[in-house]
């Protein structure tokens, strides 16, 4: 059975930083392509960033301005998301999912999510 499980979300204050980790099993995650979303309440899920097997990075969005970076290490199974100087406008449930196969796909063709981890900012 495939399972993601994210972690790292936490309250903080407006400019500070977090690292969320995204850990997989059941899947060889140094091929896979994995991907950040986010979802603030009443909002759409947004998508953010994709990194492929190797490495490769797309961004899906550029609401975050330069200031989140997905990295990768594959002797670990652990994608990651740094957010740095972050902003109320941040605040919400941030997913990670895998993709099926080596290269980031369009974000709506993930299939295999986590169940969330919280990140609040506050002013």
């Amino acid at each position: 059975q495939v399972q993601v499980m994210e972690s790292g979300g936490a309250w903080v204050q407006a400019g500070e930083s977090v690292r969320l980790s995204c850990t997989t099993s059941g899947l060889t995650f140094s091929h896979t392509a994995m991907a950040w979303f986010r979802q603030a309440p009443g909002m759409e899920r947004e998508g953010l960033q994709c990194i492929s097997w190797n490495g490769g990075i797309d961004h899906y969005s550029h609401h975050d301005q330069g200031r989140f970076t997905i990295s990768r290490d594959n002797a670990k199974n652990t994608a990651y998301l740094q957010m740095n100087n972050l902003a109320p406008g941040d605040s919400a449930m941030y997913y990670c999912a895998a993709g099926s196969s080596y290269f980031c796909p369009a974000p709506s063709a993930f299939t295999i999510w986590g169940r969330g981890t919280q990140v609040t900012v506050s002013s």
